[in-house]
């Protein structure tokens, strides 16, 4: 792997490892894990996807997500490399709860995590918030917009989710790699805040 002689502020490189900094993304099934992740990754992402087969019925819950054809089995990975001295990776958890236990693994180094929340279905996103919490990782809150559409305000999510406004919250299209830039400088600041504090 190449990278540049200097960094973006002029300082040279002095051919050392870069840092490396871990992030969850997290969420209930079918919010938009895979989507955030292929949308900043720098690098084709790796993905675990496998098909939906009769086996999954009644198994999983396709409610609101009826048109969803494929699924994440274990865990998608992308990179996006800050400078010479910075790269972070990002961990996409999978969704249904069948697979719950990779989370106790991909856990592990985690800095911070983004958790992604489907307005229309914002109770799947109950368990990412409640793991994090329980261990005292910082996180915000992605809302998709699916398609550029709003079905609740701030105020309202907030409440439901029942979280605090020192949690940051982001709303867009999780396609769009701007939202996900503004969803890890929004983690980045959050992060940053929190280490101040302590």
């Amino acid at each position: 792997m190449a990278f540049a002689d200097s960094d973006p502020a002029g300082r040279a490189y002095d051919g050392s490892a870069p840092a490396a900094v871990k992030i969850l993304v997290a969420g209930g099934f079918g919010v938009g894990k895979t989507t955030l992740v292929g949308a900043v990754s720098e690098v084709a992402p790796l993905r675990t996807e496998e098909y939906l087969t009769v086996a999954s019925v009644g198994v999983d819950d396709v409610e609101g997500v009826e048109r969803k054809s494929t699924t994440t089995v274990a865990m998608d990975f992308g990179r996006i490399m800050i400078n010479p001295q910075l790269v972070v990776y990002l961990f996409g958890t999978p969704g249904q709860e069948r697979f719950w236990f990779m989370w106790n693994d991909l856990v592990h180094g985690a800095l911070g995590a983004v958790v992604i929340a489907d307005t229309r279905r914002l109770e799947s996103s109950f368990a990412s918030i409640d793991f994090f919490e329980s261990r005292g990782i910082p996180f915000v809150i992605g809302v998709n917009c699916f398609h550029g559409r709003m079905e609740r305000g701030e105020r309202e999510i907030r409440e439901a989710l029942d979280l605090g406004p020192e949690v940051p919250m982001v709303m867009g299209d999780m396609r769009q790699r701007a939202v996900g830039r503004d969803l890890l400088l929004a983690l980045a600041e959050h992060l940053i805040a929190a280490n101040s504090v302590t």
